[in-house]
This record gives structure tokens, C-alpha cells and sequence, in this order.
């Protein structure tokens, strides 16, 4: 069949809105009929070159070229098609995607730990997953990779019925396409990773929708204090509405009014969640979080960056945890469902963290709008005509 894709052909962009071959789906695999996909900054430093090397790069070093391919990896829609085999899927179904794949079967899914599955971790080599050929292709028949194996920013897809998830067919579905990464993420490295209990005092630094989603889950598991930080005055007054306290512009605000907030203590909890890391900002980030407490990464780095400078001797003899964290250590099987159950009880709000909803063929302007810190989350909604 043809179908309709946002399509990067290598790094720095634009994306390309264009049509594109998809083959029906084979044993395993699943068709869906898209109905949202957040714009997530990951793929726009897959566009940058922050995590991806262009195809002459690539060749260069031996490396599978990324390009041309499908982007998006956050996602909702229904199941127009099953492949041979495929049981836990009907027509009809309404899934959302999982940027993580889960296999059920190697040794990180049989110790309870989803986010590390080893078929999740070739989230980026090129191919389906279960054969490593293409259902994809370009117009003029050339293999077309997608994004995490989903490739959100299609009106139709074939993916492993390992990156999917069944959900309630009364969610509505352009919501539910957070559920994909952005909620998961930031909430699950609030109350996964960080661990945050009552009446803990924590900063959340970056306040776009995976931040977003990390002061709901600090606020929904009890945190006292909240300190957002944002230097985006909008972003700033927006994490008011979802459980911050506080909210300053930087790091070095954040830190005199975490010491006032708490005697000197300081936070209990900082979760990282800005656009980019970089590595000379971790050392802040420390120093933001107290005696014993836990520092979570969770924002993305460039692939460039491979150390990081902090005061070692005072983490050591401190006793802090810096720690990293992929999909907020969250089971996406399980935990998704729980997320859901979050948002119908009206604990967890998703349809305010949807600023814009923006036409597949506006996709250069929607992610120009969240670069300019215009909005929380932006989606893709596939019934705008």
C-alpha cells in the first residue's frame, strides 16, 4: 500500500512530508493506522546529529547508513491488519507505541527490567526487528528505515507486536500517544529511579513534557517542595499547574532557594530532563541534591559528549547517587496501563500537557515551535485536515 511519512534523508533535515511503499506485515508484525505522534526533541537531535552520523559518515566507518528514514517514536493508533501468528492483537485494537521493544524472553525481561530488553537496545540499526528486512521503502523502492522501529510520523506503519501496547479503547487517542515516552519517561523517573516518597523536596530541571511529566509523578507520589527549572518564563508558569511549588530560570536560582526551602539540606531528589546535557553541568546538578540523595539523568546527551567533571571527592564522601535512566524504568507492559489508570482517575493530567496539535505536512514548524519553547508537548494529529 502507500502511505504518507515525515521522512528525514539524512542529517540536518528538513523533515520531508512524501509518500512511501509499506508492505503488509509479516509473521509477528502488525499494522497500524496512525491517529498521533508527539514531537519529542529526541528526534530532532536525530536530525542535528546529536544521536545519528550521516550516511557518508557512515560509510566511512563501516557503519548501516540511518538514512533515508521515517521519524517519530511516540504514537497512537489502531490495528488495521495482523500478521501470521500475532494473537494478543486484533483489528480494532487501540495500541500505543513503545520506543523500547520487549522481547519477554532475554534475561533483562525475565528479571523485570523491560526498559533494558536486548531487542529494545537496536532501537536504531535500521530494519524490522523480526527479520531485519524492510516494510518500508521509499517511493522509488529504496529500503526505508523508521525511528525506534515505529516510525510515529506515518499515517500508517508496520511495527513488532513487541513495541506495542494495548490500551482501553474509551482513552482518547491523540492523549494516549503521550503514554508512547514522554509520560513514562519523566514520571517514571520520578517515582522509579528517584524513588521520590512524601514529603520529599525535589528539582526538576527542564520543563517541557518529559519534565512536565516528572513534577506530576513527584507530586502524585507525595513530594512536598517541587522546584521547576525552566528559563522559558511560559514553561516556568505552566509547571505551576502541574505540581511545582516553585519555579525558577536556572540552575544557580534553583540552588540558593533549594537551600533556603531546606535549611541547607537540599533537595532529596534532582531530576535532569533538560533538551541536552552537557557534561559540565552535571557538578550543578549535584550539587542541587543532598547528603545520600539521587541525581537522575534523564534528558539525552550528544553522542560526543563522554565524560563528565563533577567534585568527586564530596560525591564519594556525601554519599550520592547519580544515575541514568531509559524510559523512566518503566515497564511499558505494565506500566502503561497503571499511567492510564493515572490520567481516568484524573491524577495524572495529559490533555493539558497538549499544547498545539499540528497537520502532518506542518511538522517543520511544529518543531520549530518547540525549539523556540513555545510549547509543552506538540502532536501530530492525523485527523486534522
Amino acid at each position: 500500500m502507500r502511505s504518507r511519512a515525515a521522512i528525514l534523508h539524512d542529517v540536518g533535515g528538513p523533515w520531508s512530508v512524501e509518500e512511501f511503499e509499506l508492505d503488509p506485515p509479516r509473521a509477528g508484525e502488525v499494522l497500524v493506522e496512525m491517529a498521533a505522534a508527539g514531537l519529542c526533541h529526541s528526534d530532532d537531535h536525530i536530525l542535528k546529529g546529536d544521536m545519528s552520523v550521516s550516511n557518508e559518515i557512515a560509510r566511512q566507518y563501516g557503519l548501516t547508513p540511518m538514512f533515508p528514514m521515517i521519524g517519530g517514536h511516540e504514537g497512537s493508533g489502531r490495528v488495521v491488519e495482523i500478521g501470521e501468528g500475532v494473537a494478543e492483537f486484533a483489528v480494532g485494537d487501540h495500541v500505543v507505541m513503545s520506543f523500547v521493544a520487549v522481547c519477554g524472553r532475554c534475561r533483562w525481561c525475565a528479571s523485570g527490567l523491560e526498559y533494558l530488553c536486548d531487542e529494545g537496545a537496536g532501537t536504531m540499526v535500521p530494519g524490522m526487528p523480526t527479520d531485519q528486512t524492510f516494510r518500508h521503502h521509499t517511493a522509488d523502492g529504496r529500503p526505508l528505515g523508521h525511528l525506534s522501529k515505529v516510525g510515529a510520523f506515518a499515517e500508517h506503519t508496520v511495527v513488532s507486536v513487541h513495541s506495542l501496547v494495548k490500551v482501553d479503547p474509551h482513552l482518547p487517542l491523540v492523549t494516549s500517544a503521550l503514554l508512547s515516552c514522554a509520560v513514562p519517561t519523566g514520571y517514571g523517573s520520578a517515582a522509579n529511579r528517584a524513588n521520590v516518597r512524601g514529603g520529599d523536596t525535589v528539582v526538576v530541571i527542564g520543563a517541557g513534557g518529559i519534565g512536565t511529566a516528572a513534577i506530576q509523578g513527584a507530586r502524585i507520589n507525595g513530594a512536598a517542595q517541587i522546584v521547576a527549572v525552566d528559563p522559558v518564563e511560559f514553561k516556568q508558569k505552566a509547571a505551576l499547574q502541574f505540581g511545582a511549588t516553585h519555579s525558577v530560570s536556572t540552575v544557580a536560582e534553583a540552588l540558593d532557594l533549594v537551600r533556603d526551602l531546606t535549611s541547607g539540606v537540599m533537595a532529596d531528589s534532582v531530576i535532569a530532563a533538560p533538551s541536552l546535557i552537557a557534561g559540565e553541568d552535571v557538578d550543578a546538578y549535584l550539587k542541587l541534591t543532598r547528603k545520600g540523595g539521587t541525581c537522575v539523568l534523564t534528558g539525552m546527551t550528544a553522542q560526543t559528549t563522554r565524560s563528565a567533571k563533577i567534585a568527586l571527592q564530596d560525591f564519594i564522601l556525601w554519599n550520592k547517587n547519580l544515575v541514568g535512566t531509559v524510559f523512566g524504568s518503566c515497564n511499558p507492559r505494565s506500566d502503561i496501563g497503571r499511567l492510564a489508570t493515572l490520567y481516568q482517575s484524573g491524577l495524572l493530567q495529559l490533555d493539558e500537557m497538549i499544547t498545539r496539535r499540528y497537520r502532518l505536512d506542518d511538522i517543520n514548524t511544529a518543531y520549530e515551535d518547540l525549539l523556540e519553547g513555545e510549547i509543552i508537548r506538540g502532536v501530530i494529529d492525523f485527523a486534522l485536515d
